[in-house]
């Protein structure tokens, strides 16, 4: 339990609304409502205040579940490491979810953008739009760079907003008091919000999976229907995948400031991945949109994503493993 919750229990305890404690403070009603919300902490005189009213040390006061947070630590340099304040880290959360929204919906626009391609080839075939499979096709890539282009909108502000958080990615930092506290309390309630959008982001890609495996069992010689089905795959495809990435990239926020999974401080200094990581990616899609223009086969060429993201697993696995042993 750390400060933040200590300070609601003991008030409750005594009867307290937030407005009494602050008169026996001194203190705003607003203060007092942000020191429970672990927006800021209260400083060292209102805690032994706060110690003689709720007749409890300052000790539990200050030590959390974990214990109390270490003094600064030094890097191998001898210098000090750089300090995440409670206000820099509710800062990088509330960017952390405007970034989450605008990279999902960007790559909800990419890995649906084949998918009206797909559905004006199976209605031409169809004979329910009167033109030429070559103006039907013309027409499906215009949507598809139509698409594209309007992804860009959301990718790169989303990138801008966010670079001057990136040192927490790559550097080792320390956290004052309180903030790891109140980020692993919001990252443990966020959790089961983590695990509803990954399962159903799944179970929608399956259910485009089921479709089209239902159409070609129905009739495989139908092209216009299989054609059309794999463009509902997209759909259901790009609807789970802005499902995951958007929880995905919230959750990595939580272990961003709390420095823990890829964000560990013996993961940021494997220098070898962060080299490897973003030249694969370009690679991976480099190759897409090749094969991509050069069959104009869209509706196989997705499947490189999910082939690319289990290589990019084993690859990760196997890096990590030679960097320890280093």
């Amino acid at each position: 339990m750390i400060l933040a919750e200590k300070i609601i229990e003991e008030r409750k305890k005594n009867g307290w609304s937030q407005e009494e404690l602050a008169d026996k403070l001194g203190v705003s009603r607003q203060s007092v409502s942000k020191w429970e919300s672990a927006q800021s902490v209260p400083d060292l005189q209102r805690i032994l205040e706060m110690g003689k009213l709720f007749d409890v040390t300052t000790d539990y006061l200050l030590k959390d579940e974990e214990g109390i947070a270490e003094s600064t630590v030094t890097n191998d340099s001898g210098k000090g490491l750089r300090r995440l304040s409670m206000e820099e880290a509710n800062s990088f959360l509330k960017d952390n979810d405007s970034f989450a929204r605008k990279i999902s919906l960007g790559t909800f626009i990419c890995t649906l953008c084949a998918a009206p391609l797909l559905v004006i080839m199976s209605l031409q075939k169809g004979g329910i739009i009167g033109l030429s499979e070559d103006a039907a096709g013309a027409l499906g890539i215009v949507i598809l760079l139509a698409l594209v282009a309007l992804s860009l909108i959301f990718f790169i502000p989303a990138g801008m907003s966010i670079s001057k958080w990136e040192w927490l990615e790559k550097e080792i930092f320390d956290s004052e008091y309180g903030v790891d506290g109140m980020v692993r309390s919001r990252s443990e309630k966020f959790t089961p919000v983590f695990a509803k959008a990954v399962t159903g982001g799944i179970v929608t890609i399956m259910l485009g999976v089921i479709a089209l495996i239902s159409g070609a069992v129905i009739n495989e010689k139908d092209e216009a229907l299989l054609i059309g089905l794999t463009g509902v795959l997209l759909i259901c495809c790009a609807t789970g995948v802005y499902f995951i990435v958007k929880a995905g990239i919230i959750k990595d926020g939580f272990s961003k400031l709390l420095q823990e999974g890829d964000y560990s401080r013996s993961e940021k200094s494997n220098k070898l991945m962060k080299i490897i990581a973003p030249a694969y990616w370009m690679l991976v899609t480099a190759g897409f949109l090749a094969w991509s223009f050069l069959t104009n086969d869209w509706g196989k060429t997705w499947i490189v994503w999910p082939i690319a993201g289990i290589l990019f697993g084993v690859i990760t696995v196997v890096v990590r493993a030679l960097h320890k042993e280093e």
